[in-house]
């Protein structure tokens, strides 16, 4: 990715959420995978978390939720988007989702995708090189997920 435009990603903890590890992990793997990341810290109110990814010109908003309000926040922040023309931005939900939610959030509908593991930040940074950003040779594609955390 060195000589391609860096994906850019925001990380945000919406709502009253206080546990962060998890977010901080996905920020750190997909920095290390090469992703431009910034971390908006916790408790950030939907029109927050749009201010700074339209602000912060990002490809992908990542939002990390574990407080059970995940299908509300999630649509806040996509609806915000969609109202200042920025509903390209691909968003990205991680954290405790129920089965029983992911039809009601239409998940692949919306342009999110639910993440629960490290393993699934190769996926989803795949994902979005291959489909957000455009068609980039394959060596971009080969993301190396020994590099994660070191």
């Amino acid at each position: 990715m060195d000589t391609q435009k860096k994906i850019r990603v925001l990380v945000a903890k919406p709502g009253l959420d206080g546990h962060e590890r998890g977010a901080r992990v996905i920020a750190y793997g997909l920095r290390d995978l090469g992703f431009e990341v910034i971390y908006t810290g916790l408790r950030q109110k939907t029109d927050q978390i749009v201010n700074a990814a339209i602000q912060e010109d990002v490809d992908v908003v990542g939002l990390s939720i574990l407080s059970g309000a995940h299908v509300s926040l999630t649509r806040k922040v996509i609806d915000r988007l969609h109202e200042r023309d920025s509903g390209d931005m691909m968003v990205i939900l991680g954290g405790v989702i129920p089965e029983k939610d992911i039809p009601e959030l239409n998940l692949h509908q919306c342009g999110t995708y639910k993440m629960h593991s490290l393993r699934d930040a190769k996926k989803i940074a795949d994902d979005m090189l291959s489909k957000k950003i455009g068609v980039m040779d394959n060596k971009a594609l080969q993301l190396d997920l020994s590099k994660v955390g070191q």
